[in-house]
């Protein structure tokens, strides 16, 4: 179409746009190419700018969705009857429905279902909370306010009415999401793996008090556990052998008294029930009872059991969380206005420097900074392979790798752009942010090739070097325009959408839109630039070479 344009074949004419923006465009192109080196040099100077806005952006895995309904997770003590606990969810729930008239359902899951996909204890429960839409949300004064603010005080009015009680706000795709991917239901989680749960206690309680001093850090609250009483019944060896017994003896006796023993079956229609003889729930509660049990001793003789083994009460974790096949205790950490990367390189320097961990014993932050961490290091591997591709195909096209080269500086100035763009916005890095910039490495590269290929044909055709870039960039303006213009536009919807995924969608759009502005700026003048300061000296006849 160039070479079409100047022999006369095809009349491109321009409307007022096109001549107003080229009467913009000439004399700037003129004074860049008569003062190259300042050119050159601001472009450097903002590339070195945006990595430095770069490494201070923060990142998190992907955005948080606005899911328009909540998820509070009440942790109660490990020792709470399945009728305490059910008392606490119905008050806990009565209150939220006075207090917050914002709240259209509420229920709640409480312990396992039948179908254990997610087994729970009866001191753990979920709260799904529905709220209405936004626009019926009002306080008592008849304040409007946000979703996070709603969520924080129903954590103060839940901690004032329920008192002795742990609350963790989330969402419930965000909170399954979180489970699924990492085990733990929380943005961010720290795990001390070890063998000793005492210690794992001990370690726990010292992360915590410094993660709740860095700021970011909104909830910070351990992995449900407790302690449980246990009935320990040891036997006594010395007694055993004085009567003739073995261990099997006591264990049967304590078996059949406290598990039951299956003495027969019953038939009822075409169902059969095994009939279990045990002592009853109040006897199996009562110490007493249980070391008054008879224990056979041969043919005719008995001994209560509290004379043949040893009965003690002791404290036991519950549950005991496992990975890797080690001991692990966990700090459960959601964070409020701050991204994740950040957090974690805060949290896990003061940790560091306030902890001291056994032999033995390690320290691990999960959740979305671990597969943020995951992501990234899949992308240093995705990326430059595919912009090594590009470059090959770009080669093919030109023959000549210092103009492939030149194309590719259209790369990082975008991907300054979208810097700019995210640091403006005040958006950390994330996965959606990265497809962006892929997407605008593309787009990039495509613009250089139309302009250095303009170039080339005019240069073919006798033209010099200057008059070539002078008259193929006002040739190229309007079609490098045009895919800027129309990417930008595209994406314009998606940056300023509110609804369902907004927010994935949002960084996405940003980045291209923020690249696009300076890449496009600064390819029109940098790139003539740079391809009249390179192919000096270098004639093209036939070819680029």
């Amino acid at each position: 179409l160039c070479s079409f344009a100047l022999r006369g074949n095809i009349s491109e004419g321009d409307n007022f746009l096109m001549r107003w923006a080229k009467k913009l465009y000439a004399p700037s192109l003129d004074w860049a190419l008569r003062f190259r080196w300042l050119v050159v040099a601001g472009a450097v100077l903002l590339l070195a700018l945006s990595v430095f806005i770069f490494n201070r952006l923060g990142a998190e895995f992907v955005p948080q969705l606005d899911e328009g309904s909540l998820t509070v997770q009440i942790v109660r003590p490990a020792s709470i009857s399945l009728e305490a606990s059910i008392e606490i969810e119905r008050h806990a729930e009565q209150v939220l429905r006075e207090k917050f008239p914002e709240i259209e359902t509420i229920f709640c899951r409480l312990g396992t279902a039948e179908v254990a996909t997610d087994p729970m204890g009866v001191n753990l429960g979920d709260t799904y909370i529905l709220l209405k839409p936004p626009a019926q949300w009002h306080t008592e004064n008849g304040k409007a306010h946000t979703k996070a603010e709603l969520a924080r005080e129903m954590t103060d009015v839940l901690e004032k009415a329920v008192p002795g009680n742990e609350f963790l706000v989330s969402q419930p795709i965000e909170m399954r999401f979180n489970e699924l991917m990492e085990g733990v239901r929380a943005d961010v989680s720290v795990k001390i793996f070890g063998n000793d749960y005492d210690t794992l206690e001990k370690i726990a309680g010292e992360v915590k008090v410094v993660i709740e001093k860095i700021p970011g850090a909104d909830e910070v609250e351990f992995e449900p556990s407790g302690r449980l009483p246990t009935l320990e019944i040891s036997p006594r060896r010395d007694v055993l052998r004085r009567h003739n017994l073995h261990v099997s003896d006591v264990n049967k006796t304590i078996q059949t008294a406290l598990g039951g023993e299956t003495v027969g079956s019953l038939l009822e229609g075409n169902r059969r029930f095994d009939v279990v003889v045990r002592l009853p729930e109040s006897a199996r509660q009562d110490n007493d009872v249980i070391r008054q049990l008879p224990v056979r001793v041969g043919e005719q003789g008995m001994l209560p059991l509290g004379t043949v083994a040893e009965f003690k009460t002791n404290a036991t974790p519950e549950p005991i969380m496992r990975e890797f096949g080690q001991r692990r205790a966990a700090i459960l950490v959601n964070l409020a206005g701050r991204d994740v990367e950040s957090f974690v390189r805060e949290a896990e320097a003061k940790v560091k420097s306030a902890v001291m961990l056994p032999d033995g014993y390690s320290l691990e932050f999960g959740g979305q900074f671990k597969h943020l961490r995951e992501a990234r290091t899949r992308l240093a591997v995705v990326v430059p392979a595919t912009l090594a591709m590009i470059f090959v195909l770009v080669f093919l096209s030109l023959s000549s790798v210092r103009q492939t080269l030149i194309i590719y500086t259209g790369v990082p100035l975008a991907a300054a752009g979208g810097i700019f763009a995210l640091w403006i916005l005040g958006m950390p890095f994330s996965i959606s942010a990265a497809v962006g910039f892929i997407a605008l490495s593309g787009v990039a590269v495509l613009d250089g090739l139309v302009m250095i290929s303009c170039f080339n044909q005019l240069r073919e055709e006798g033209k010099p070097l200057r008059d070539a870039v002078r008259e193929g960039s006002l040739l190229r303006l309007r079609p490098i325009l045009m895919t800027a213009l129309v990417a930008s536009f595209g994406f314009v919807p998606m940056a300023l959408a509110h609804g369902a995924g907004a927010e994935v969608q949002r960084p996405l759009a940003v980045v291209v839109i923020g690249g696009l502005l300076t890449s496009t700026f600064l390819k029109l003048v940098l790139l003539p630039v740079l391809y009249e300061w390179v192919e000096r000296g270098n004639f093209l006849k036939n070819k680029t070479t």
